[in-house]
């Protein structure tokens, strides 16, 4: 069933205060995922091959900001790009979606994640519509996943009004 004339409203949009816990979820989520990396490396390391415990233990400040970073970014990508959420959005029962409900291409996902580490775009949500730069570069939305839905279905069986099933 193809959706005509859908367009995202403010009145589905994820609320600030989930938003919030979205990304504080998010941030325990990255740093179990770093942590759990850790992990890895250290058995690796008890089985002999001790150069990635090596290069972790001896990098620099900048080494560790670009690889905390990518690591950022491959997380929120999987995330996103596979359920269209991360785990702060499962959480909240929130998700990403482009302005005509559609999901977001790998691209939109991919500049979604970079623009994360806008540096204040943690404050960018203190506005009206409490819509974040890294939600506004890439033309994504985050919104309340049952009234996106009820929408949706609201929308498509208003179009279905009048014309014949066959």
């Amino acid at each position: 069933m193809i959706e005509q004339n859908f367009l995202v409203t403010p009145h589905i949009y994820a609320s600030r205060e989930k938003r919030f816990v979205n990304m504080i979820i998010d941030i325990a989520g990255f740093y179990a995922f770093l942590f759990l990396i850790g992990v890895v490396i250290g058995l690796i390391a008890l089985l002999g091959i001790e150069g990635p415990l090596n290069y972790f233990s001896t990098i620099s400040g900048i080494e560790d900001y670009i690889i905390s970073f990518l690591i950022g970014v491959v997380y929120f990508m999987t995330m996103e790009t596979l359920f269209q959420k991360s785990l702060g959005k499962f959480v909240t029962k929130t998700i990403v979606v482009m302005e005509d409900g559609s999901k977001p291409k790998v691209s939109d996902i991919f500049i979604r994640s970079l623009c994360r580490y806008i540096p204040f775009d943690a404050l960018s949500f203190l506005g009206d519509i409490g819509r974040g730069w890294h939600d506004s570069i890439s033309n994504t939305y985050v919104v309340d996943e049952v009234k996106f839905k009820a929408k949706k279905t609201t929308e498509n069986d208003l179009d279905l009004l009048g014309k014949s099933i066959e």
